[in-house]
């Protein structure tokens, strides 16, 4: 890493109480191993049962892929658009795939990529948001060890 690059680190951190709804931000969240982020739609028990898999309990994605997918498309993209719970910078998500990190005090294990989909378009209302965020955007992880994640918090893995 050079001296211009951030340090791997959380922006900031949202969660969508309701499956449709819109995402808010927090200034920090509770993650509970084996059941997600206190607050947020996938957290365990706020589903049925079927409708919840353990892949969904925390959702990363960068900045730097927004902010290019916003310069190539001319669309006011927002973090809230993306509908993912830890915006982060200076980390290459797509690396922490089968791999344990730290967001803070918490450790998480990096389970597979998540980029945008069609129906996250269609909420958004914004046409052209999928492609340019196919490869790099994000990545779905699962909780190992429970804590507090705060924005600000360092990326170490």
């Amino acid at each position: 890493m050079d001296a211009s690059s951030p340090i791997p680190s959380v922006v900031s951190l949202f969660i969508g109480p309701q499956e449709q709804g819109p995402v808010r931000e927090v200034d920090e969240v509770e993650a509970v191993a084996g059941a997600g982020l206190v607050g947020d739609r996938y957290f365990k028990g706020v589903y049925p049962v079927d409708r919840w898999e353990p892949k969904v309990e925390i959702t990363l994605f960068s900045s730097e892929k927004l902010a290019e997918a916003r310069q190539s498309t001319g669309i006011d993209i927002t973090p809230e658009d993306m509908r993912r719970n830890v915006y982060t910078q200076g980390v290459d998500l797509d690396s922490l795939i089968g791999r344990r990190f730290t967001v803070g005090e918490v450790t998480l294990e990096g389970i597979k990529a998540n980029p945008p989909c069609r129906h996250l378009q269609e909420m958004a209302g914004k046409k052209l948001l999928v492609k340019p965020l196919m490869t790099g955007g994000g990545i779905r992880a699962r909780i190992i060890v429970s804590g507090t994640i705060r924005a600000g918090d360092p990326i170490k893995g």
